[in-house]
């Protein structure tokens, strides 16, 4: 196994048995055991538990990044739409992505709240939630562009607001797994970042 498959095959166990018992049972021996590999496979890969959670974070926002961001070449890359339509259509991939991964959202709200309590760990909420921001921006940014608007508020104030929004909404979810509340909370919030917005 080459050294990039054996991190993948390690942060896919990582994800799982953070996700089924907490961080804090999630040692380097529960996640070589989860992988089926040997505690020395783990050192070759990662050089602490820590650098694994690291990319554990990362990799969990990256594909939320591709699977909310529209394909550029796709065909909801193209034609006129309202900043509205984007938001709406943004938030839907969101919540159909949560609906397809919901391991992925446990053990990202486990990992936040671990980490909120070790202080040794503190930085890696911070490291979360700056990609979190950072990717709202992203999405922000482009959506204005696409429906040739501006943004009344600096975008990374909006992109905080619309991280706040979607963290209520998933742990809304993962507890009712309400479709009807969810799309109206969907509705809500795209209306409502909207207004933070005007064409050009």
């Amino acid at each position: 196994m080459s050294a990039v498959d054996r991190r993948t095959a390690l942060v896919s166990a990582a994800l799982r048995v953070v996700a089924d018992r907490g961080v804090a049972q999630a040692t380097t021996r529960a996640i070589v055991a989860e992988a089926g590999m040997s505690l020395a496979s783990f050192h070759y890969a990662f050089a602490s538990r820590d650098e694994l959670m690291t990319e554990l974070i990362r990799s969990v926002v990256a594909d939320e990044t591709r699977a909310v961001l529209p394909d550029p070449t796709g065909p909801d890359a193209t034609g006129p739409h309202s900043l509205r339509h984007l938001l709406r259509d943004g938030l839907q991939r969101y919540v159909d992505h949560l609906h397809a991964e919901p391991l992925r959202e446990k053990a990202m709200l486990e990992l936040t709240q671990y980490a909120l309590r070790s202080p040794e760990m503190q930085h890696l909420a911070g490291e979360q939630y700056d990609r979190y921001h950072a990717f709202a921006a992203e999405a922000l940014e482009s959506a204005a562009r696409r429906s040739g608007s501006t943004w009344l508020r600096p975008v990374d104030d909006v992109a905080r607001l619309l991280v706040a929004l979607t963290d209520g909404l998933t742990i809304a979810w993962l507890v009712d797994q309400d479709e009807r509340a969810t799309a109206a909370l969907l509705d809500l919030i795209a209306d409502s970042v909207a207004a933070l917005g005007r064409p050009q």
